[in-house]
């Protein structure tokens, strides 16, 4: 059997006209507000306040932000603003300290300084970089290096464990 599954759930059914009951609401809670401020106020005090509410009935009702419903915007903004807030980064400004310099050290401290490997350690490093390509690739023996060194892991099954 087959079923019918549901398309476009977030689009909201159109019942008064072109609106929604949500955006009915939001314009006729406005309209509603609208009145109220011009019978009960002089014109001169209504007038601003009536294109204030009459804007924000509208922008309740028509405008999204980034996507999202004007109301959940002007939530989050209430939010910010009431709820405490919590810093993470804190510079703290220390006093930097002077150094008095020697130039006799600068003078030996300006030569670049090249590590040398000496060959024990070169040959180790080949020896371990050798081993481990071995062991990956699960060959390894016991006894590989000369001096009766081990190797720990003996296998690529045992180097996953």
């Amino acid at each position: 059997m087959q079923f019918q599954v549901p398309q476009f759930i977030e689009v909201e059914d159109k019942i008064f006209g072109p609106l929604t009951f949500k955006q009915f609401v939001y314009v006729a809670g406005g309209a509603g507000a609208a009145y109220l401020l011009y019978r009960v106020l002089p014109i001169y005090l209504a007038g601003p306040l009536i294109v204030g509410t009459g804007g924000l009935a509208a922008a309740l009702a028509f405008m999204q932000w980034n996507g999202r419903p004007f109301i959940l915007g002007i939530e989050n903004a209430f939010y910010f603003f009431v709820r405490s807030k919590l810093y993470l980064w804190n510079n703290a400004r220390k006093p930097k300290k002077v150094e008095v310099r020697d130039p006799q050290l600068e003078a030996a401290s300006s030569q670049v300084y090249i590590p040398r490997l000496s060959d024990s350690k070169l040959h180790e490093l080949a020896w371990s970089l050798d081993i481990k390509e071995r062991i990956a690739a699960g060959v390894a023996e016991e006894q590989e290096h000369g001096g009766g060194v081990i190797a720990p892991v003996h296998t690529a099954r045992e180097a996953r464990i």
